[in-house]
């Protein structure tokens, strides 16, 4: 069967076991023939699903809402990475240690549409008052065009003096270090900044609610393509570098080996309970949840079985 999944960033570690799912032929031993179709923004990408033209997306969880609200119509299968995967890299000449959340202030941060909501959210638990103290956080010239990675022309604006610092995913980051322009000041994931943002939100694998009342074969199908995918990255690394060059431009290809070895202990596709409530927590406060939905209201529930295979 033909199935499409939806990325919104295509040269990015933040939905790779996805993409690898495809370029590493999981997918077509589910007996699915999968392509990797990249829609940017975010939030189209989930519009696509609801429209039908994407039957999975590999997205961040908390834009799923912008499209479906309250869950309806869409859930989590599972999860891509635990965690939130965006870091904060500055300049490399502003004076600014490893977790200085302050280094902020009078500064312009690139980035991209509704992924920035989770800097502004931990802005604001740290005390900080974005107008007040002259944060300017705004998408990155260029990086609507098409094909565009946000992560790799946020290094690049970095480099060039357009902006301060950028908000984005490990590859933009690795790009800023290895050139010398850029460190990272944030990482949450990794312990470098405020615990209590690791969970506001996580690369998700997700559908819609047809789909899975409909054809819940194809939907475990291709979780379990996914899932498999997690396991085969976490026990060897190298296979990174051959989905990189079937996706991503030479440059970026060589260093993508390095880079997931160091996500895979995240590679955990188990929607936790405790992960739920930070999410939907998040995404009250920042505005994009108004009720409190269950947790089976927002996680397809019955294949959490294929979470453990």
């Amino acid at each position: 069967m033909k199935v499409k999944v939806g990325v919104p960033d295509l040269v990015s570690n933040s939905y790779f076991p996805a993409m690898a799912a495809v370029a590493l032929g999981f997918f077509e031993k589910e007996g699915l023939d999968a392509d990797i179709e990249l829609i940017f923004p975010n939030f189209k990408t989930y519009e696509a699903l609801r429209d039908g033209k994407v039957q999975f997306v590999a997205g961040p969880s908390h834009v799923m809402l912008s499209t479906f609200p309250e869950y309806r119509g869409a859930k989590l299968l599972s999860a891509l990475s635990q965690g939130m995967v965006w870091l904060l890299v500055m300049r490399s000449n502003i004076n600014a240690s490893p977790g200085d959340v302050h280094v902020v202030k009078g500064r312009t941060i690139g980035a991209a549409p509704l992924v920035e909501l989770g800097l502004k959210r931990l802005l604001v638990e740290a005390g900080i008052d974005i107008e007040r103290d002259g944060v300017k956080i705004d998408r990155v010239p260029g990086t609507l065009d098409p094909g565009v990675s946000f992560g790799v022309a946020a290094a690049k604006a970095l480099g060039e003096g357009k902006i301060d610092g950028f908000w984005a995913n490990a590859m933009g980051a690795e790009n800023a270090i290895r050139s010398g322009i850029g460190r990272v000041i944030l990482d949450v994931r990794r312990g470098v900044g405020p615990s209590s943002a690791f969970h506001y939100t996580m690369s998700a694998l997700s559908s819609s609610d047809r789909l899975i009342n409909d054809n819940s074969a194809l939907i475990a199908a291709g979780m379990r393509a996914v899932i498999a995918t997690q396991r085969a990255l976490k026990a060897d690394p190298g296979l990174a570098s051959i989905v990189g060059r079937k996706f991503f431009p030479k440059s970026e290809a060589e260093i993508i080996r390095d880079i997931i070895a160091r996500d895979v202990p995240f590679y955990d596709p188990a929607i936790s309970a405790e992960a739920a409530a930070s999410m939907n927590q998040f995404s009250k406060d920042i505005g994009l949840l108004s009720g409190s939905p269950k947790f089976e209201e927002m996680v397809a529930t019955q294949f959490s079985g294929l979470w453990t295979l």
